[in-house]
């Protein structure tokens, strides 16, 4: 008995190095995708906090998030480049030339869409394609639907509402009757859960936008007045 667990006590700490030698080898693309994903940390958080960034950072950060994804190609890691890719593609004071904003925007329409296959619960994402579409293609189907499979996945993720909102306006004669009914909904419901209402006068670029906004806000209490406010205000002093 004593030979038997003798042998049994080798072969399992065999087999427990053995496992952790195939854990240590499975784990290594992760860990060398995530550290050349922080490689891009600082120019991500320039773009997210909207400070200026420049075509050199954007490019190192690019080439980072390149390794990383091809050391480990998952969609977390796709749909990180993106955020990237696009943010930089839609900030306007980037000196870049049109011909390479198309080329970055749909490099991240690529990752977006190959991202939300494998991992379609991520509003945010979803927002981000849509976002993207409108870049390139302007008013289309293409948009409402990453915009509506936004609002599906995240309805309350609330620091996305200003760009819905943007994009429900810039997007509305591609709705259906019926979707036109639900977004309407949708917008007096973020007017309702949301006492910070400055994005509502930053989304008015046009009259059309106004009176939409108006008859979205039509049955509220002093939606109208407070409306006319938020737009003034921002008019006078930017969101």
């Amino acid at each position: 008995m004593a030979l038997v667990l003798k042998s049994l006590n080798w072969l399992l700490r065999g087999l427990l190095g053995l496992a952790g030698a195939i854990l240590v080898y499975a784990a290594w693309p992760v860990a060398q995708g995530a550290w050349q994903a922080q490689k891009a940390d600082a120019v991500l958080n320039q773009l997210r906090t909207g400070r200026p960034v420049t075509v050199t950072h954007v490019d190192a950060g690019i080439t980072a998030l390149n390794l990383a994804v091809a050391a480990d190609p998952t969609a977390g890691r796709r749909l990180q480049r993106s955020e990237l890719v696009a943010g930089a593609a839609l900030t306007a004071g980037l000196d870049i030339s049109v011909e390479q904003r198309v080329v970055w925007l749909r490099s991240a329409e690529a990752d977006l869409v190959g991202g939300l296959g494998s991992a379609p619960a991520r509003g945010v994402a979803w927002a981000r394609l849509a976002s993207v579409r409108q870049g390139l293609q302007g008013t289309s189907r293409g948009v409402v639907d990453a915009l509506l499979m936004s609002i599906d996945t995240a309805p309350l993720l609330n620091p996305i509402w200003p760009a819905r909102l943007r994009l429900i306006l810039d997007n509305w004669v591609a709705f259906t009757p019926q979707e036109r009914a639900r977004l309407e909904a949708y917008v007096v419901m973020t007017w309702r859960l949301n006492s910070e209402r400055r994005y509502f006068g930053a989304a008015v670029r046009s009259p059309v936008d106004e009176l939409f906004l108006r008859y979205f806000l039509r049955d509220e209490p002093q939606g109208q007045e407070e409306l006319a406010r938020e737009i003034e205000n921002f008019k006078r002093h930017g969101i």
